[in-house]
Order: C-alpha cells, then structure tokens, then sequence
C-alpha cells in the first residue's frame, strides 16, 4: 500500500521544470516508507513495552500498600518497608532476554522500580505475589535477573498451584523478574507408601538424596518434612507419581488404608549435586550448563555438529577410556569368542609398569586358569580390569606393539588426530586425546554391537572353565542403573593424572543419539552429575531444532 502511494504520488510530477520538487519528494516518501515499515514490524514483533505506575504518598505508605500491575503482580509493601514518598513504576517487558538452559518461563516478564530509591530499606524483604499464565505441576520459583552475573537468579518462592500463583521474598528497590518452571522436578502429582527404614523419609526421582522436602496431602492440607534417602519411583511406570513415602511417614498425613494419594510437594533444602560447587539454582539460572570439569563436549553423533563445548580440543590423559578403542582392535581381529584362553601373570607386568594400583580394576583369576575370550571382553569393559584388556593383547595374533599401534592408526583414521596411546589400558598418563576426539571414537567404536552390549551392562558374571571359580563384575557407571536415560554405550576412567573421565552414549526422542564426554573431573559423583547434566542440555537442544 505505502509504495502504491509512493508511485502514484511520484508519477504527478510530469515536467522537467519540477525534478528538484519531484526528488525530494521521492526522498520524503522513501523515509516514510522506512518508518512505517519499522513500526510495523515493531507491533508484528510485541516488542513496545507496557508501563503502570503510582505514586505512593506517606499517608499510604503509613498504612501499607499492594501495588498491583496488570493482574499479573501485586508488590505487598506492609507499614515500614518504604520511609518516604516515591512513584512505583512496573512495565511489562517484551524485549527478548535469554532464559535458564533447563527451565521454561511460565510468566511475563515485569521490571518494578521505586524511583526514590533512599525510600526503600533493602534489610526489610517484602512480598512479592505473581500469576502465572498456565497450569503446571512442575518445580516453580521467581528469579531475578541478576545484571553483575548476567544471570537469572531464584528467590524463595511458595507455590500455589490450585491458584496459578507464586509468593516471594525480595530485597531490592528495582528488579527484572519471572517466572520460571523447572520440567525435570515434579511436585504435584500422587504418593504412595513403602515399608522401609520407618521414619520420615521419601523415595524421588527428581531431589537428591539428603535433600529435605514438605509432602502436602491436598485433601486435607496435612503436610510431613521428609528426608531423600532413595531413588524412586521411576517415572515412567508411574508419569504422575511425585514421591513414594515411608510408611511412618505417609501414615501422618493420611491412612495406609488409602494407598495413593493426592500430593504437593515444597522443597525445604535442595542438597548440591555430588561435590559441584554450583548448586542446582544456580545451574539452573545459567543460560548454559556450568561444567567444572577440565573438558567436556555434546556432540550429535549422526550430524558431528557440537551442542556444547568446553575445552573439547586440549590435550589431557583419558585413563581408561582407552579400553573401548584396545577391544575394538581386537574385535577386528575376528575372534572366536567362545574360545578358552589360559590367563597369565606374565599379562601382569605391564600393569606394574605404569600403576603401582593398577589393582584396584583387576579381573582376580591365577597363572593357569582358563576363560574364554567373551568372558575377557566383557570384564574389560564392564569392569574395567586391566589385566584383561593385556590378556586378549597377548591371544590377538598380533605383537603387542603392533597392536598399540593399530589403536594409534584407527583413531587417526577416524579424525582423532589429536590422540595417542602408548599402551592398551588407560593406565599411562601418556595416553592422551581430546574430549572431541573421543566423541569421535565413540561414534566409530560403537559401531560394533558386542561393545554396546558389554559397555552398558550393570554387572556381567561368569565361572572360570578349568577350576569353576564364580567371578562377578559391576559396572561403575551409576547412570546405566538409574533408568534415566536409554544409555547406549558408556566407559568410566580415572587416573590420578586424568581425574575422573567418563563417555555416555544416549538415545533420545525422535530417534537421535548424543555423546558426552566429561574429561578430568575431580570427583566420581561429580563426573556423574555433570554428564547427566549435559545429557539433559543435548537433549533440549535438539528439541528445540
């Protein structure tokens, strides 16, 4: 329409004695143009913002006031909390900011101000209570956006779910604020009860053990405070179960009669995840994963392309994350796997060589005892044994250097030029990569289904063939016992020079599969923690696609 008007309006100009008239005409409409395109796009995009505001003069503030913007946020400011007169001022926000990895914004966004400042004492908290715009049964709390952090950072918050709002506690004179629901951590849903240590305790799928939690029941508003102390139930045999209770504890807030239950949950003291120093809040305010480990990387195995990185191209020991590329080598061989092998504590010498506690992972069999290569393969990988992983070195048919070098020139043929091995362990801090270039491996080594299958077992047991010894193997790689996630191939390491280092191969929705590495942790939940923490990452990224 605007150029319609434009051409029609340029095409009166017809003699040459009006050219100059005519071009600035042409410039005045071209400017209009712009202008009119811009506020359209302006109201296209929701990006004006919406002010309301009040003075509020002393003989109110004696009385105490709620400021109440838009329906959506009151600001209860009781007798003392203000000293002197000032305006209020809240706007609703519709610029775009960025939001928590792993939370959704269930709110607007409002920014409030006292515009006297020296009006407000920031030692008096006050009430803030805010609706939100759907029903949501997940965790749900109020942030701030903190602008020295450049983060959004959680306030105490009380949730009432039945009314679609919150209630907070804040201390500041001017403030960006939302709300934020957390979809990892259910709190209103149903119970049901256990017999166990008989105390007040809970079993959750979403609360760390340790954490302290208050269990509503909503027909009748009792409530109990309870300790995690288990993991449970899984959710998905039960989507709508919250927590399971102890029996002492289900039975003072209703009768073991009933069963199930109708709950909601209040967190009282979330406990921090293993040894991170950042606690759950905080990794959530952040608007990417907060990963203490020395290296890390999410990589989209079928694409290649990095979801999230963090060093994933320095050098450092890998400890024996090794293993998975020693069997892969040694399947290439084209074993029989039913055949019995004898063992030999000339296999052992390599392990002294390198690690005086090389046998904290040792497959405990003597000289002579005999086991076939698939018992070999799967207690390298399940349990990690070092002993092992030289065992089927020496029955390959290759010479041992032969082999370490085969490893060498596999890798480098698969782009992980960044990696070397001087042994088939893990257990020389000389064996080196990257944590891209183990994504890398870990896309080519599971290729094989012996190792998917063998990697992502809990346990593996078998009996020695010549002297029916029982042997019993756990894996250390608690997320494959969680249920949590469909792990599909995953290999722990630790090395005092390594740190803790683990691979997780997972199949998420839609059929995609991500690969997180974590190298050079400083303890083994944390290595646990932060993997889980980038699986969760991966897979919101590629839900968001």
């Amino acid at each position: 329409m605007v150029l319609r008007i434009y051409f029609l309006c340029y095409n009166k100009f017809e003699d040459k004695s009006t050219l100059c008239m005519k071009n600035s005409f042409r410039i005045l409409l071209f400017f209009i143009f712009l202008f009119l395109i811009n506020i359209s796009t302006s109201l296209a995009e929701g990006v004006e913002n919406k002010e309301y505001s009040i003075i509020l003069d002393k003989k109110t503030i004696a009385k105490g006031y709620t400021v109440e913007g838009f329906g959506d946020l009151k600001l209860s400011l009781v007798p003392g909390i203000l000293s002197s007169s000032t305006p209020v001022k809240i706007i609703q926000l519709n610029e775009k900011m960025n939001s928590p990895w792993n939370l959704e914004r269930i709110s607007k966004i409002y920014q409030f101000e006292f515009l006297n400042k020296q009006a407000y004492d920031n030692h008096k908290p006050f009430y803030i209570q805010f609706a939100y715009e759907k029903e949501d049964d997940n965790l749900k709390k109020v942030y701030f956006y903190d602008k020295n952090f450049l983060a959004w950072r959680p306030l105490p918050t009380q949730d009432f779910p039945n009314e679609k709002f919150v209630r907070s506690l804040i201390h500041l004179p001017y403030a960006r604020i939302a709300v934020f629901s957390n979809p990892e951590i259910l709190t209103v849903g149903r119970a049901s009860w256990y017999s166990h240590k008989g105390g007040d305790f809970a079993a959750s799928p979403d609360f760390p053990i340790g954490s302290l939690i208050r269990v509503f029941n909503t027909a009748n508003n009792k409530y109990v405070d309870v300790t995690i102390n288990d993991y449970g139930p899984q959710r998905s045999l039960h989507p709508d179960r919250v927590v399971d209770l102890d029996k002492v504890a289900f039975g003072k807030i209703a009768s073991l009669g009933d069963g199930v239950i109708d709950v909601r949950v209040e967190p009282i003291r979330v406990v921090t995840a293993g040894a991170n120093e950042a606690s759950l809040e905080v990794q959530a305010a952040s608007s990417k994963p907060l990963i203490s480990s020395r290296a890390a990387i999410v990589l989209d195995e079928k694409t290649e392309k990095i979801l999230y990185n963090k060093n994933s191209l320095e050098v450092m020991p890998l400890a024996s994350l090794t293993k998975l590329v020693a069997i892969k080598v040694f399947l290439n061989t084209r074993p029989d796997l039913n055949r019995v092998v004898p063992y030999s504590r000339q296999d052992e010498l390599y392990n002294y060589e390198w690690c005086e506690e090389w046998e904290s992972a040792r497959l405990k069999v003597d000289d002579g005892e005999t086991l076939t290569i698939e018992d070999l393969i799967y207690s390298a990988l399940v349990g990690s044994a070092n002993n092992a992983v030289e065992s089927l070195v020496r029955v390959s048919g290759l010479a041992r250097p032969d082999f370490i070098k085969e490893m060498n020139d596999t890798v480098h043929e698969w782009g992980a030029s960044s990696t070397r091995f001087i042994e088939p362990t893990g257990l020389a801090p000389d064996n080196v990569t990257t944590a891209h270039d183990y994504a890398l491996i870990t896309k080519n080594v599971f290729t094989n289904p012996i190792i998917q299958k063998a990697s992502t077992m809990a346990e593996y047991e078998f009996y020695t063939v010549n002297t029916k010894d029982f042997h019993r193997l756990k894996n250390t790689n608690k997320l494959i016992t969680s249920n949590k996630f469909n792990i599909i191939g995953s290999k722990t390491g630790y090395l005092n020079e390594a740190g803790y280092c683990l691979m997780t191969r997972v199949k998420i929705g839609g059929g995609q599969t991500i690969i997180v590495v974590t190298l050079g942790s400083s303890d083994k939940q944390l290595s646990l923690d932060e993997n889980e923490i980038l699986i969760r990452y991966g897979e919101k990224v590629i839900a968001q696609k």
